[in-house]
């Protein structure tokens, strides 16, 4: 399985005036348009994507309807709560085992779990490996099953910058 992990774009802040909490921070208007550009990247990179898996948050659910619309998945958008930064990698890798007839998968979440989950599948456990991905970021694992019986592959780590100056 090919595990796509890419982190939310750029969102608002709480401080921001009709934000009343975390889970209701939504993409800026620079970030939806950044993301946007993002998408459309990797819509050139014909990833051949099988279903789009988010967090429950706005930020992150708003990424994951653009990039799926980007590759026409708009029906194959599910959202999982084990994706929200509040759970543990042992729950995440736990909720996406429901996904392991899919062959191409991209979570849409956020940091640190994101960063964690990538340490785990890739050493082995949380801490032992640092990535940050950077808001808009995309990184593709290849993993035998969930969970991993042996440490997982890293393909590659593409920047946000990097995703839109291949939509451009």
């Amino acid at each position: 399985m090919n595990l796509y992990l890419m982190r939310h774009g750029i969102a608002a802040t709480v401080e921001q005036s009709g934000i009343d909490s975390d889970n209701e921070r939504p993409l800026t208007p620079k970030g939806i348009k950044r993301m946007r550009r993002a998408a459309e990247g990797l819509r050139r990179l014909k990833l051949p994507v099988d279903a789009v898996v988010t967090s429950p948050l706005l930020r992150a659910r708003q990424t994951a309807e653009i990039v799926a619309e980007a590759f026409g998945l708009e029906g194959r958008l599910e959202e999982i709560p084990e994706l929200a930064p509040q759970h543990s990698v042992d729950r995440l890798i736990s909720a996406v085992t429901r996904f392991s007839d899919k062959k191409h998968l991209l979570l849409v979440g956020h940091n640190p779990l994101l960063s964690q989950a990538f340490s785990f599948l890739i050493a082995g456990n949380e801490i032992a490996l640092t990535i940050e991905l950077k808001k808009g970021g995309l990184c593709r694992i290849e993993i035998d099953s969930l969970p991993p019986p042996s440490p997982a592959t890293l393909h590659w780590v593409l920047t946000p910058k990097q995703l839109r100056l291949l939509g451009d």
